[in-house]
């Protein structure tokens, strides 16, 4: 992958056209790695699995891949917990492996992402031991240990993955760690100094190893406002949501100031930040010289999810707060910097099921396109999750044992607590849960799906047998090549300059059910359109009048001065004068 900067990039369209950025061309492909090809049949993906799919992820027209963590690790949270920063984990393979897919994929013009994880550390890090076994340590800094108040813990934060975020030290009395996540994912110290040294240190490590960059995980958590005692809460758990005192608090800028100065500058990577940016702050964290050079808004993934963070509790939203929440983070970000954007990854259940809960008997491959439609005419670095690309959907189970997610049990455990009779309860959690995305890729319609020659990990999604790559390819009008074509239209050289760096104009916006935007920069412009809704629509065709470019149908009725749209059509149209 070329990753200097192209030349003559100095002309600036209607002052839209910045400074050209190789990160902000590419194509990012996610993977989940224990799902996506086990290579030696233990059931679970790893390292090599990935180097033989890289062609599979070249024709797609991806040229970045983000790997979620394959560290060495306990797996209490599949490998989010990390146990030791410099090692692969056995499961996923080695770190000659790991080299050889970088590269590997170098020589495919691919370059590696890796997730890194530096809120938190496993339990079983040599750091935290250390501070378990010796109260007087440097490592007990190194996390957060606080007295409790009358053998209760310090205050009532209630940890994302449910339930209090402070756990009781076995060996001694009164005393507690915090965890903003897992019980066994306990937070760093980033006041500490030298914790900070250690950090660097190990981030330079593996970028000097020729990776493209990270994405940056929980990033925006490294800064706690400590709180002592109970607060009101807003649950019925008499716990307070702790994000509301571990998210951007004051002072988190200069941590990452530091951050970048120590790492990242040093090195022509991208950084991409699990990061929810006040609006008003974007410039710093991800304009010209920002912290970052992009990050993620969660604004339209968490639209189900009430300010409590309680899964059992799903938000009704309509399509038109939908429409307008995307096209709000368009705008906003647009303005100071760039982001990154998506609508599926490890941490999300199947877009095609989210965005169309309300609606289950339109999910087709018709509603699958235009949802990438819709993704991939955005402005920002597009992701793409694995399987999103062939319309991989939520998994069916029957009960909650079933579930592997740590955070799928918390919510289970917290709807039983609140009432929830136990088969709603599952119902409810069933359809938010991370297992969604987590389940083995489907290649082919043979055993397991072609994911592994033994006993998978976790239950292949029964409809593998019609929905997987081998028949996507096979299929010129299948959701993977709808995507493909899509990638070609953003990275061709023709449309390349407007679809990156051109400008997102909303259109339509006073139809409802209707998703329309245009990208305009100097004298072309394209409209993405999309009728979000299972009936049929009439519009002027004046505005539709250009090249069609994409279509999710086989075809557009069109008349004299009016187009008629069918139910879930999207369209792109070059729309230049």
């Amino acid at each position: 992958m070329t990753q200097q900067c192209p030349v003559g990039f100095e002309t600036d369209h209607d002052s839209l056209l910045q400074a050209r950025k190789w990160w902000k061309e590419s194509i990012i492909y996610q993977i989940y790695p224990r799902s996506y090809q086990d290579s030696n049949g233990d059931g679970i993906g790893d390292l090599n699995g990935i180097t033989a799919k890289l062609d599979y992820i070249k024709g797609l027209g991806a040229n970045l891949i983000w790997i979620c963590p394959m560290y060495k690790s306990p797996k209490s949270d599949y490998g989010y917990d990390i146990s030791d920063y410099y090692t692969v984990s056995e499961e996923y393979g080695t770190n000659e492996d790991l080299s050889t897919l970088v590269a590997t994929a170098k020589n495919k013009d691919i370059g590696i992402l890796l997730d890194l994880v530096i809120n938190h550390t496993s339990d079983e890090h040599e750091w935290f031991q250390k501070a378990l076994q010796d109260p007087s340590s440097k490592y007990r800094d190194y996390y957060f240990f606080k007295q409790g108040i009358n053998g209760q813990p310090p205050n009532n934060w209630r940890s994302y993955f449910g339930g209090s975020a402070w756990e009781p030290v076995p060996s001694e009395q009164n005393m507690f760690y915090l965890h903003a996540f897992g019980t066994r994912m306990p937070d760093l110290n980033w006041e500490n100094a030298e914790l900070r040294e250690a950090l660097y240190t190990m981030i330079n490590w593996w970028l000097e190893k020729g990776i493209a960059g990270f994405r940056i995980d929980a990033i925006m958590n490294i800064k706690k406002t400590m709180i002592e005692g109970t607060v009101e809460p807003d649950g019925n758990d008499g716990l307070v949501a702790i994000h509301k005192y571990i998210i951007n608090q004051p002072g988190i800028k200069d941590l990452l100031q530091g951050l970048k100065d120590n790492t990242f500058t040093k090195h022509n990577i991208m950084t991409l930040a699990e990061a929810a940016v006040p609006d008003d702050q974007l410039e710093d964290f991800i304009g010209p010289n920002g912290l970052f050079n992009m990050s993620f808004d969660f604004r339209a993934a968490d639209i189900d999810i009430p300010e409590s963070g309680e899964w059992y509790r799903p938000t009704d939203w309509t399509i038109n707060q939908l429409r307008d929440t995307l096209l709000n983070v368009q705008t906003s970000v647009q303005r100071k910097g760039w982001g990154a954007t998506y609508f599926e990854n490890h941490d999300q259940n199947r877009s095609i099921n989210k965005y169309f809960r309300q609606h289950k008997e339109d999910i087709s491959d018709v509603t699958k396109k235009l949802l990438a439609t819709i993704l991939l005419g955005f402005r920002g670095t597009p992701v793409v999750y694995e399987g999103e690309e062939i319309g991989m959907e939520n998994i069916q189970l029957t009960s909650i044992d079933q579930y592997e997610d740590v955070n799928t049990h918390g919510q289970y455990k917290a709807a039983i607590a609140a009432g929830v009779d136990a088969e709603q309860a599952l119902r409810l959690v069933s359809y938010r849960s991370r297992d969604n995305s987590r389940t083995p890729m489907q290649w082919d319609s043979s055993d397991n799906g072609g994911f592994t020659t033994g006993k998978p990990w976790f239950p292949v999604n029964s409809n593998y047998k019609t929905v997987n790559v081998a028949q996507a390819i096979k299929n010129k009008d299948s959701v993977y090549h709808h995507y493909r074509r899509l990638i070609e239209l953003r990275t061709g050289h023709h449309y390349k300059d407007v679809l990156v760096y051109g400008k997102t104009v909303p259109k339509y916006t006073d139809i409802d059910n209707v998703m329309a935007y245009e990208r305009v920069l100097g004298n072309q412009s394209v409209l993405f359109f999309a009728n979000f809704q299972n009936k049929a629509l009439e519009l002027d065709n004046g505005a539709f009048r250009g090249k069609v470019l994409s279509n999710n149908y086989a075809d557009i009725s069109v008349e004299e001065d009016r187009i008629n749209l069918s139910p879930y059509q999207a369209l792109v149209v070059d729309t230049s004068q």
